[in-house]
């Protein structure tokens, strides 16, 4: 969800627009998916529902590791200093957080404001952990924003990430612009190892690697983590210059070999009599190692696309442009977009990428009217 016009190209754009598809498929699945795995929905859902959430949730994993890769590859190395590259980077995603968060906090208490049944906060937000409508757990809920966020607004999670990865890139990029490819080679392969953890600590040892009860700092704990996407993407980026077999040849099996693994996990675990939500989301998590494949084989597949078309590449350009704003705002659509598809009485295996495209017109098409009547003030709401 980063840019620069100096360092554009063209399968970076469309890069973006697969992760996007790939979020909002993510969260198209929630009403399906927090209904099958811990029995809140508002309404009921079929077997058919429930089995294609599973598949679609599967499906659509890479797409935080994809926004990571491509912040990779467009700012390291940076030029800027570490006091400029803050000034730059950080504002532009801290207001607009602000701003949403608090939005979707106070939504609850405006939906108790309006008459509303305790019921539409969990209709809205399909994870929300109370249907509490009390201003006083809103205003508690807005306070606890530097600690923390509510699963009502999950999404938000993701930038207390970015703020944390914009923090540490400065430091980051002075090695990455003196490395040599074979060095960094060797740190993306103990990033690779670290990918592993988390399975290692499910099943095999709580603790390993020197983690004990009095230390959360392993082996590979340096190496762990979303900088190692970082790194990733601008390592495709800078030295994999393939043709379109080999591409096809190694991003393909990464996709297949990812997903089988991802999915067959994740029906593991939820067939356990009473998984913990780190059970549930185990084969999901981000930083593992069926993820990282199949993020790392979508991003090659994007390498080889060549969009010729001027209007086309404008409205991948327009896409970077509004692309935090989309992700700020989106949200509070998922659930229209979920029942509008549901009217459509589409088959089951298409309703979720039809509202994953539903919702990437409708907040794109919100976040692009804001910028247009805002104008420069746009930045503190949109970014």
């Amino acid at each position: 969800m980063v840019s620069s016009d100096a360092q554009r190209t063209v399968w970076l754009d469309v890069a973006r627009l697969v992760a996007f598809l790939l979020l909002l498929g993510c969260h198209a699945t929630d009403p399906i998916n927090a209904a099958a795995t811990y029995g809140s929905s508002a309404e009921a859902i079929s077997a058919d529902d429930i089995a294609w959430g599973a598949i679609w949730g599967t499906f659509v994993r890479p797409c935080v590791p994809l926004f990571v890769m491509l912040t990779g590859a467009l700012l390291l190395p940076t030029s800027l200093s570490m006091k400029a590259f803050y000034q730059r980077r950080i504002p532009r995603v801290l207001w607009p957080f602000l701003l949403w968060s608090v939005l979707y906090y106070l939504t609850p208490w405006l939906t108790g404001v309006l008459g509303a049944d305790k019921s539409m906060v969990t209709y809205i937000f399909s994870w929300a952990e109370s249907d509490s409508q009390a201003l006083a757990d809103a205003l508690t809920t807005i306070a606890r924003i530097p600690l923390t966020f509510p699963y009502l607004a999950s999404h938000m999670w993701y930038i207390y990430l970015l703020i944390g990865l914009y923090l540490f890139m400065p430091i980051f990029s002075a090695w990455v612009a003196t490395a040599t490819r074979r060095e960094k080679e060797w740190v993306l392969l103990l990033w690779g190892a670290s990918t592993a953890l988390p399975y290692v600590t499910e099943f095999l040892s709580t603790y390993n690697f020197g983690t004990c009860s009095w230390n959360s700092f392993g082996t590979f704990y340096y190496f762990a983590g979303f900088n190692g996407y970082l790194l990733l993407g601008h390592y495709v980026r800078r030295y994999v210059d393939w043709g379109v077999l080999k591409t096809l040849a190694v991003s393909v099996p990464l996709i297949g070999a990812g997903f089988a693994i991802s999915y067959h996990g994740y029906q593991t675990m939820v067939a356990l009599p009473e998984p913990t939500p780190e059970q549930v989301e185990l084969f999901w998590t981000y930083c593992t190692t069926n993820v990282a494949l199949m993020s790392l084989g979508w991003l090659l597949l994007c390498k080889r696309c060549n969009v010729s078309s001027a209007k086309a590449q404008a409205l991948l350009r327009n896409l970077t442009l509004c692309g935090f704003g989309i992700y700020m705002a989106h949200y509070f659509f998922v659930r229209p977009c979920h029942d509008l598809v549901a009217l459509l009485q589409l088959p089951t295996p298409l309703r979720i990428p039809m509202a994953a495209v539903l919702l990437l017109v409708v907040t794109w098409s919100l976040v692009w009217l804001l910028r247009w009547l805002l104008g420069r003030y746009a930045r503190y709401i949109v970014g």
